[in-house]
């Protein structure tokens, strides 16, 4: 965990195969510690590829973190597999960013019912995908009601194979909506 204000908190929940590491999280996180928020970060110990594993821990997660920090506001940052964590997280009324959900995975359809609820639960949210991503679906997440970045041509990583300038711009893209989306919570 990197200490930074004990009232702003951010979870990172990485993917199956994507760790906090990557750009997709890693930019964003590092730009939430300038800002002053302690980040928290799963680190698997190998890769974790069983939804329901990784269900529970997620789940295990974001409540200890508000169990932690109980005054603070706290912000759910996800990738993939750690979308799965949508569901508590909205019960919990936390944020989240939601970058490349599991919209259309046969294996989570609670992350898609979740995804469908967040206009009418009032938490703020962002869900990033692109097109060329077979677990995005455009239509589900334009009516979520959450703000959406989505890239023409981005696959699950949020790349454009064979143009790395468009994907940069994604990265770029997809960090300030995070940063946005924590500058909208945080309380101060």
């Amino acid at each position: 965990m990197d200490e930074g204000e004990p009232g702003l908190v951010v979870t990172v929940l990485p993917g199956a195969g994507y760790t906090a590491e990557g750009p997709l999280l890693a930019r964003p996180a590092v730009a939430l510690r300038g800002a002053g928020w302690t980040v928290r970060t799963v680190v698997w110990d190998g890769v974790c590829r069983e939804p329901d594993v990784a269900r529970s821990v997620y789940d295990g997660v974001v409540r200890a973190g508000v169990d932690a920090a109980p005054g603070a506001v706290h912000l759910v940052l996800a990738k993939s597999l750690g979308t799965l964590a949508l569901p508590v997280a909205l019960e919990l009324g936390l944020a989240g960013a939601w970058l490349t959900p599991l919209l259309t995975a046969g294996q989570a359809p609670e992350v898609r019912v979740a995804a469908a609820g967040l206009g009418e639960s009032g938490v703020p949210a962002l869900l990033v995908g692109g097109t060329g991503d077979g677990l995005w679906d455009s239509a589900l997440a334009a009516s979520s009601g959450a703000r959406v970045v989505e890239a023409a041509g981005a696959d699950h990583a949020m790349e454009v194979p064979g143009d790395p300038g468009r994907t940069g711009e994604i990265l770029a893209d997809v960090t300030a909506a995070v940063v946005d989306l924590a500058r909208v919570i945080d309380r101060r």
